[in-house]
């Protein structure tokens, strides 16, 4: 994995929660839409993720929600050539395994895989146990992207990044390690880079926020790839559809830095 470049699709609200005002079909529509819009522009994997279902449960999420993002995940599979990925937030590994396994997606995004972060929902403990166990059931070809003091939450007093990256690559299966800015779309510290690269030297890195049509070149020199959503949407707004326009010109600023 080098220089990989990774597009959300932030799901609208999906059946169950309280924001939902729409069918099933019409969020189908909209996954479908963004990640083709996301490999036509040149990304090479996309991440489908219920964005839409704030305020988000901590760990299990409804059967609901399980259902209709497999239904969404097994049609976007089904349009791409690319890789697609998975994340329940807010921390639902074992669901985003399921839906992985079901509907044929390539890797899951885990928040809280070890370790404990206190978040806006509650203090979030991992289960990477549960999840490797079940991953060996399941599909152990899919892949594991695990996040280091992910955004929105506060690691414990005395836990250090390096000690938390190497928790997560050597102890808790990690397949690729996400470093994020404090909240969705804020810059991400580049700072411990080095670090990170000299205790985990195997396992890649990528930073999950905060890239932008100007930094991507430079933040493609440090790391192994990024993850965008914001910078890639309708008017740099989250909530958005993907703006084809944006994604082209996100992955050209890209391609042109290497």
């Amino acid at each position: 994995m080098r220089d990989h470049l990774i597009g959300m699709v932030h799901l609208p609200p999906l059946p169950g929660a309280p924001r939902f005002h729409g069918s099933v079909d019409t969020v189908i529509e909209r996954a479908v839409d963004d990640a083709t819009a996301l490999e036509r522009a040149g990304f090479d994997a996309v991440i489908v993720e219920n964005f839409g279902d704030v305020p988000f449960v901590k760990d299990a999420v409804q059967p609901i929600t399980i259902a209709s993002m497999a239904l969404a995940v097994a049609k976007v599979v089904d349009q791409l050539s690319i890789p697609v990925g998975v994340n329940v937030l807010r921390n639902d590994a074992l669901g985003a395994l399921a839906i992985a396994a079901a509907a044929g997606a390539s890797f899951i995004r885990v928040n809280v895989l070890s370790g404990v972060m206190f978040t806006d929902q509650g203090i979030i403990e991992g289960r990477a146990d549960e999840l490797a166990r079940t991953r060996a059931e399941l599909g152990p070809q899919i892949q594991v992207f695990a996040d280091v003091f992910v955004k929105h939450a506060v690691p414990p007093v005395g836990l250090e990044l390096v000690r938390a990256a190497e928790d997560l690559a050597f102890r808790a299966g990690a397949d690729a390690l996400i470093l994020s800015g404090s909240s969705t779309g804020t810059p991400t510290d580049l700072g411990p880079v080095g670090a990170l690269r000299a205790a985990c030297p195997q396992v890649p890195l990528l930073v999950g926020s905060g890239a932008t049509t100007d930094s991507v070149a430079e933040l493609l020199e440090q790391v192994d790839g990024v993850i965008v959503g914001t910078a890639i949407e309708v008017d740099g707004h989250t909530a958005n559809p993907v703006d084809p326009d944006r994604a082209a010109r996100f992955v050209r600023a890209a391609r042109a830095g290497r």
